[in-house]
């Protein structure tokens, strides 16, 4: 029988949460709580559903996101409204979700407030999940954010972060807290996603492709066509 599109990411997306919800078991194993960090966007859907009914010790799972779009929770945009409803579920219900916005107008206003909630969380992270877009950016450390050498370079836990080619103002964990993790996965669907990440492994310069800062590490990929 022939494996389709859909079949071959549902696979993945499986496999992914089944990995993942091993490196969680095997951290509860050796410590009192863990982080998840996770992130939006369209390819992680079947994977948050998939790993929602694994079988673990949910109520010691803390989870938060990699990057945020400074909107309400209920907005059609947040990051933290589709976590909600398709990773908070099942068995998973039990887990601490932990968003990356607050009241404060703006990315700025809100951030050392967003910072010092995160860094009660167990650290280094357990897990973290990346995505990866067109352009090269993960989390929100975009090719043309004004933010993106803070993002690449600084020790704080997360940034605000503007860019022309993207809407809404958002907030993102930097690439040092990112890599203070036991574990990295990068999951991509798609032909085009898999020549930009070629395209990054073939060069260096991290400001034309974020996605290469994480690349001198292990980073477990993912990937469907």
């Amino acid at each position: 029988m022939k494996t389709t599109e859909a079949d071959a990411r549902t696979r993945v997306a499986h496999d992914l949460a089944v990995s993942v919800a091993a490196a969680l078991r095997e951290d509860l194993e050796q410590q009192e709580r863990v982080t998840l960090v996770l992130s939006g966007g369209s390819t992680p859907k079947p994977f948050m559903q998939a790993l929602s009914r694994m079988a673990l010790a949910w109520s010691r799972v803390d989870i938060t996101l990699a990057d945020e779009r400074w909107v309400a929770t209920d907005h059609d945009d947040s990051n933290d409204r589709f976590v909600r409803t398709h990773m908070i579920i099942n068995a998973a219900a039990e887990a601490r979700f932990h968003p990356l916005v607050n009241e404060a107008p703006t990315p700025e206003a809100g951030a050392d407030e967003v910072g010092q909630r995160l860094a009660a969380l167990t650290w280094p992270a357990s897990v973290v999940v990346l995505g990866m877009g067109g352009d090269g950016h993960t989390a929100s450390l975009f090719p043309d954010s004004a933010e993106l050498g803070d993002g690449l370079e600084s020790e704080a836990l997360v940034i605000a972060a503007h860019a022309p080619s993207v809407g809404q103002p958002r907030i993102s964990l930097t690439r040092d807290r990112l890599m203070r993790s036991h574990r990295r996965y990068l999951h991509l669907n798609g032909g085009d996603k898999k020549a930009v990440l070629a395209n990054a492994m073939a060069g260096s310069d991290q400001h034309e492709l974020p996605i290469r800062a994480f690349l001198d590490a292990p980073l477990a990929l993912y990937w469907a066509p």
